[in-house]
């Protein structure tokens, strides 16, 4: 029996790669949504609490059509980043520092671990009764959300940094600068770009228990408006909102793992 010369013999291919693998983050999605679709048209789920995904688009179409969509979504992102800026930067520096020296863990370290313990909810009222319900309470809420991730990372990379290193750096006469930026920094990268990210996240968190809350503008006081006057598809277009802008930001800090931590040599599954 002869054989087919190699250059035409016909190749199989596992079945999960006949779908490229940019889109097997949709399949999930768009299975879901067809399902979705399927019983708000047979009538399997009454359109006043759960729209069709079509209802949904038409009036995120007509939202941003109006502008009113763009223009809440502006001071939303607005207060998240100047929130998660705020408690991110001082969350870096003092886990750093707690991580690089002894007596700032002891004299901070305990009290912060202390005030982690607190449910950020239920410091609301203390919050409204301090500052009322204006823009700064909203962005040292956020601020406060965001503080705990990178500081519990940064301090967790410093410290996880293996021994052998410094007696490396030891050996090669570096000075502190040198070990701090060419050794430490490097090494606690991947735990600090994780706590980029669930920063990101929960600053996002405690944006919708802000604006909640009580405000006049915003992604959340969209939703809080359209809860009063039984709008539930301006309801969801605030959810797809949330969690689009989510995601984005989510995947930016990926993008940055990938470009920042390219000599790791990891499980990829």
């Amino acid at each position: 029996m002869s054989q087919l010369p190699v250059s035409t013999r016909p190749t199989l291919r596992p079945s999960g790669n006949r779908i490229p693998p940019y889109l097997h983050g949709w399949i999930v999605p768009v299975i879901v949504m067809i399902a979705w679709q399927a019983a708000g048209m047979y009538g399997l789920v009454p359109g006043s609490l759960l729209p069709t995904p079509l209802a949904i688009l038409k009036q995120f179409i007509d939202l941003a059509a109006s502008g009113k969509l763009w223009s809440n979504l502006e001071i939303s992102m607005y207060r998240a980043a100047l929130g998660f800026l705020l408690g991110g930067g001082i969350g870096l520096l003092l886990g750093l520092s707690a991580g690089l020296g002894k007596f700032v863990e002891r004299v901070m370290d305990p009290s912060l671990q202390m005030l982690r313990t607190v449910p950020l909810l239920a410091l609301i009222p203390l919050f409204i009764l301090w500052f009322g319900i204006g823009e700064f309470s909203k962005v040292l809420m956020i601020a406060l959300g965001a503080f705990f991730p990178i500081y519990i990372n940064a301090f967790q990379g410093v410290r996880s940094v293996d021994e052998k290193l410094y007696e490396v750096s030891r050996v090669l006469q570096y000075s502190k600068y040198q070990q701090v930026t060419k050794l430490i920094l490097p090494a606690a990268l991947p735990h600090i770009l994780l706590g980029l990210r669930l920063s990101l996240g929960i600053s996002w968190l405690v944006l919708v228990v802000a604006e909640l809350m009580g405000t006049s503008a915003g992604i959340g006081y969209m939703i809080q408006d359209a809860r009063t006057y039984s709008k539930t598809d301006v309801v969801f277009v605030g959810i797809v909102i949330f969690a689009l802008v989510g995601k984005l930001s989510d995947s930016s800090v990926r993008l940055l793992e990938r470009k920042w931590l390219t000599w790791r040599d990891t499980f990829k599954g």
